[in-house]
């Protein structure tokens, strides 16, 4: 990668990026929109900064996370429920340094890539961020239109055209504040969590094989299926569009341009996505545990369909009401997914190109990009390929990762452009230890799917 002189205006960590007129800004239109309390209690600055890791959580429980969750669950019990939660420990360091470099040096992911790498490598990280959020996108239109057809039993292909509807949403929410759309994702978040804490209650799963499963098992590396479901629960949790987002989404808060202030940005902001994660991971063991508990202790282990286990729920826990739920929070999950999804597209096309587009019609560019291909699978292949294109969306996923995570780590690691907020020693160990996993893991899973079984 060739690197060029960084741009005088943006060297410095103690600038804050604030010698850009305001249309370089990320969001420019919701930038530093939210007032921050000055000398307040623990908890009025936590409230004021809390939002931004709501928005993050998302897209660790979009449905791209379900066909893993429930695959592991069902064939090999609460085994992986130990991969869960080291993809959501790697995905807490990693939004940690996403927003650490937004609050820093006022860029977001995208701006920093365009500000240090040559044209050419920009071009080429921006065209595979593109990838990554049509392929988020395809997995949020596919998962709403399943829940839709659960739901209502409606045809697939008129459930992804219905999904395109929620640009509405989108442009009534932006016009009403950041705030707004905060509050929709948190109530939505809201819905999926009482589901799946209900779910649990009828599954009656072994909480004792739930503890054990936290822990790690030689397994997981020595059985290649079970190896395979682990790597695709990472590439389906730690999502490339989330680190774009996050940089970009923490600058909504008018915090002090100090280094003091700084400090109570990077620690409040980490605070608030640490706690929104672990959200997170409890939807994904509660998937992985709901799936374990009714599929493989009762010999349905093939189960790995959303429509199959959404069938199989009901005369399993002996109530209708456990398969509405699952459909219920599967929409709320893709429709959560689409909101996030919108933000990061305009977030990274604005920040590699400083291209500044309408958000409808940004929305309508990235809706076309996961409707269209989903349409032509669907048509082509029936409705039965829908899980397929979910489990295609997290592998391109998955080898998209590398491309946002090592320059974010090269980024937050590098003295002269975050100053004295530059990684710890320790920090930067775990930082890339997470980077080359990461992509080590990847190439494992691409050369594992590419294979002929």
């Amino acid at each position: 990668m060739s690197i060029k002189e960084e741009p005088k205006e943006h060297a410095g960590a103690n600038d804050g990026g604030q010698h850009h007129d305001s249309h370089a800004y990320s969001l420019a239109e919701v930038h530093r929109s939210i007032e921050v309390p000055h000398g307040k209690s623990f908890l009025r600055m936590f409230l004021a900064f809390a939002g931004p890791g709501l928005l993050i959580a998302v897209g660790y429980m979009d449905p791209g996370n379900w066909a893993t969750d429930l695959a592991g669950g069902a064939q090999f019990g609460y085994t992986l429920l130990f991969a869960v939660m080291i993809s959501n420990i790697m995905a807490i360091i990693l939004q940690s340094l996403a927003l650490k470099l937004g609050v820093v040096t006022g860029r977001d992911l995208a701006q920093a890539c365009r500000d240090t790498y040559s044209k050419p490598v920009g071009a080429g990280l921006w065209v595979l961020a593109e990838i990554a959020i049509a392929a988020t996108d395809l997995a949020e239109v596919v998962g709403s239109a399943v829940a839709l057809q659960l739901l209502f039993g409606l045809p697939l292909i008129v459930g992804v055209l219905i999904t395109a509807l929620d640009i509405v949403i989108i442009l009534f929410l932006n016009s009403r504040g950041f705030r707004y759309i905060e509050a929709i994702v948190g109530g939505l978040i809201g819905v999926i969590t009482i589901s799946f804490i209900l779910e649990l209650f009828f599954a009656r799963p072994d909480w004792g094989g739930v503890a054990l499963g936290f822990l790690p098992s030689p397994q997981i590396v020595t059985n290649p299926a079970m190896l395979y479901i682990a790597i695709g629960i990472l590439g389906a949790t730690v999502m490339p569009h989330n680190l774009y987002l996050h940089s970009s989404i923490i600058q909504t808060r008018k915090f002090d341009l100090t280094s003091a202030g700084k400090r109570d940005a990077i620690r409040f902001g980490t605070l608030d996505s640490t706690v929104s994660l672990m959200g997170a991971l409890f939807i994904n063991a509660a998937i992985l545990i709901l799936a374990a508990a009714t599929f493989h202790t009762s010999g349905h282990q093939n189960v790995a369909e959303i429509q199959d286990a959404y069938k199989l729920l009901a005369p399993l826990l002996g109530t209708g009401l456990a398969s509405v739920l699952f459909a219920i929070a599967l929409l709320a999950s893709g429709q959560n997914s689409t909101l996030t999804g919108t933000l990061a597209g305009q977030i990274v096309m604005e920040g590699f190109l400083n291209i500044h587009m309408k958000p409808w019609l940004r929305r309508l560019i990235t809706r076309a990009l996961a409707i269209i291909p989903a349409i032509i699978v669907i048509g082509i292949f029936g409705e039965a390929s829908a899980t397929s294109l979910l489990v295609l969306s997290q592998v391109v996923l998955s080898l998209q990762l590398s491309f946002a995570v090592i320059p974010l780590v090269m980024f937050t690691s590098n003295k002269r452009m975050m100053g004295e907020f530059a990684n710890t020693p320790a920090l930067k160990v775990a930082a890339w230890t997470v980077a080359i996993l990461i992509a080590v893991l990847n190439i494992y899973l691409l050369v594992m799917t590419l294979l002929p079984s």
